[in-house]
């Protein structure tokens, strides 16, 4: 299937640190800081940034309503740690969102969502629910989330699927519920540090083609603006992991 970005407004705060070029052993972006001073002074160190615009990406076939509300999605899923440091802010005045969902769902090392699993042409458990799920951001704007860094499907490159809502009510199963939407995206991967996953052996065992940052249709090369993640490796070999951070900005109203 061939997915297709659709135009809504939203906005990629472009930290020093998520324009930068990726690389392994970049520093993670702070969360936002105040001072305790004017109402003026009391905006975030992001209200400095530069707003820019970016369009919002597909949600694509995998999406499942009400998945749980928690900090870690990859339960028995073997592969490389992937731990994410997800920053809301309000695209007008680039003040964090406090409370906020953010939901994130993405494919295991062989390809194969939960509840379509055999999608990728792999046989494996079903549960309906690992790789999915999401928690509320605190007072800075700030949802960490630890998961494993995704495998790939055909047709397109490694990616996490994204979104973010407000005013969601927790329900007694542990999900969320009602609520508004206000961000649909996509997070990216660094081509050169996928490379050295995609040769660890829980990923080389995945049978399809993969196609690259480069070949992907959705990705459109803009860097941060469009969910390219900042990456930093945990420990000396790829198989440590990685830390990945974004500050998101969406429109509010």
């Amino acid at each position: 299937m061939t997915d297709t970005s659709i135009g809504r407004r939203t906005v990629l705060i472009a930290t020093g640190a998520t324009a930068a070029t990726l690389a392994v052993g970049a520093t993670l972006p702070e969360a936002p800081t105040t001072a305790p001073t004017t109402a003026a002074d009391q905006q975030p160190a992001a209200a400095a940034a530069v707003c820019t615009l970016t369009k919002e990406m597909t949600e694509g076939p995998y999406y499942l309503d009400g998945q749980l509300v928690r900090a870690d999605i990859h339960e028995d899923k073997t592969g490389i740690p992937l731990k994410l440091t997800l920053t809301v802010v309000d695209d007008d005045t680039c003040a964090p969102l406090d409370s906020a969902l953010v939901e994130i769902w993405h494919c295991d090392a062989l390809g194969e969502y939960s509840g379509f699993v055999g999608g990728n042409g792999h046989n494996e458990p079903d549960n309906g629910r690992f790789l999915r799920g999401g928690v509320l951001t605190g007072a800075d704007g700030v949802a960490k989330i630890t998961s494993v860094y995704p495998g790939w499907y055909r047709g397109r490159c490694i990616h996490i699927h994204i979104k973010v809502h407000t005013d969601v009510t927790l329900t007694s199963d542990g999900s969320f519920e009602g609520g508004q939407e206000l961000h649909t995206g996509q997070l990216f991967f660094d081509e050169a540090i996928t490379m050295r996953v995609a040769a660890v052996p829980v990923y080389a065992a995945n049978t399809v083609p993969r196609t690259t940052l480069a070949q992907d249709g959705i990705y459109d090369d803009g860097g941060a603006a469009s969910g390219l993640l900042t990456l930093t490796a945990l420990g000396s070999s790829t198989t440590a992991g990685y830390a990945g951070a974004l500050t998101l900005g969406v429109e509010t109203s």
